[in-house]
């Protein structure tokens, strides 16, 4: 995987199941921080500001962790700003980027005195006529650009539901000047797993001719998509090369507009992807003509990415690591179609094994549900080598919180 970053060992991780049971998610925080300093310096050159996206993952330990590194947070609900609040963030420091919300919701987070990213036209226009220019809004743009490692997950294209197409800035201009909003920001977000540079680059040509339209403007946000490698020598967002191309076209922009902008990034992926570990136990082994299955005592309720992205997740047999190597097909026990991986090469794997899922940090826990009527997990932090528990497993009655019997 990744060089050069600091790694839970297979013993650590084979400590941590027997202390807290299984299936357990598991995340290093010293892996999250190297990645927060990999960004700094990359974009070291430039007038850089980042927002940690949290709907990667909420945990209020992890935001309290991340917070303490210097990032900002990029919220999507107003829960999510709620518990950045929670977690120590100051107002300034957290961008609202909602999408298909009412009025009521962008007002809430007015009150609490965060930054407001708008992305649709009637919204923007309610805001503007109730506001004004008393209380200054960032605009997300549809730049109209395909991009992202799956299509489920590209969101600048055409078809896309998010942001304000970039052929409508008359009529942004329309509402602007009736309303006398004012515009202090403008957002892109592509899409997620971006290996190519210059799709950042392009999108960002798109941003400075539609900075020509506002001038009150103080920042350009480019969103994020960084993309992190799930496989051996897999491909990966050059972030160095990145942030020197920023920061050139930047100050080119600055040189010939006499106007400094700042550059925000909300990455969310890029900095808990690869500190999470997601370890189940195998249940059972199953021999069928076509395969052999390794059942294992989680599923989709728990890592719900590759039936629904098709992703790939490392998986590592740490209970039989010098075993010979077999093909399996890894599925959880939920009664659907519940398939972790086809045909994947492992160590022997025997009942009562444990496997560890690399890459489970983002989108893993966060996605989880009580599908099958099934608990969800354990969350434990690893810190300064110290394991902590920082969710519960659930149980039993916490399938009924929150439900009213009438019968």
């Amino acid at each position: 995987m990744t060089k050069h970053v600091p790694a839970l060992s297979e013993q650590q991780l084979a400590g941590i199941a027997k202390e807290f049971g299984t299936p357990v998610y598991v995340y290093h925080s010293e892996h999250i921080a190297h990645q927060y300093g990999h960004l700094q310096k990359a974009f070291a050159k430039s007038a850089v500001r980042f927002f940690y996206a949290c709907k990667s993952l909420t945990n209020i330990n992890i935001l309290k962790y991340i917070q303490r590194l210097g990032a900002g947070l990029d919220c999507v609900s107003i829960n999510e700003v709620m518990l950045g609040m929670k977690a120590g963030f100051e107002a300034e420091k957290i961008i609202f980027t909602p999408n298909c919300v009412d009025l009521d919701e962008y007002i809430a987070a007015k009150e609490l005195g965060v930054h407001i990213n708008i992305d649709n036209i009637s919204i923007l226009e309610q805001f503007g006529n109730r506001f004004g220019n008393s209380y200054p809004v960032c605009i997300r743009l549809n730049p109209h650009i395909m991009a992202g490692g799956n299509f489920k997950i590209s969101t600048g294209h055409v078809d896309s539901k998010f942001g304000i197409s970039i052929h409508q800035i008359r009529h942004i201009e329309r509402v602007v000047k009736s309303t006398n909003i004012r515009v202090s920001g403008i957002h892109m977000h592509t899409g997620s797993e971006i290996k190519d540079v210059g799709v950042f680059l392009e999108g960002l040509e798109v941003m400075f001719q539609m900075a020509k339209h506002f001038p009150d403007l103080t920042f350009i946000d480019l969103g994020s998509g960084f993309k992190v490698p799930y496989k051996t020598d897999d491909a990966e967002t050059d972030i160095k090369l990145l942030g020197a191309r920023v920061a050139e076209a930047f100050a080119q922009h600055e040189k010939e507009t006499g106007k400094k902008l700042e550059v925000w990034f909300e990455p969310g992926k890029y900095l808990v992807s690869q500190c999470g570990y997601f370890v189940v136990k195998a249940n059972v082994i199953k021999q069928t003509p076509a395969t052999v299955f390794v059942g294992v005592n989680s599923g989709f309720n728990h890592l719900i990415r590759p039936m629904f992205y098709d992703s790939y997740h490392h998986i590592v047999n740490i209970s039989n690591p010098e075993g010979p190597e077999r093909i399996y097909t890894v599925v959880g026990n939920i009664c659907e179609t519940d398939t972790f991986a086809w045909d994947r090469k492992l160590h022997e794997v025997r009942e009562g094994d444990l496997l560890v899922f690399y890459n489970a940090g983002a989108y893993g826990f966060e996605m989880s549900s009580n599908f099958n009527s099934r608990l969800k997990p354990a969350e434990v932090l690893v810190i300064s080598d110290e394991a902590k528990l920082i969710r519960k497993r659930q149980v039993f009655e916490d399938l009924l919180h929150g439900q009213v019997e009438v019968l």
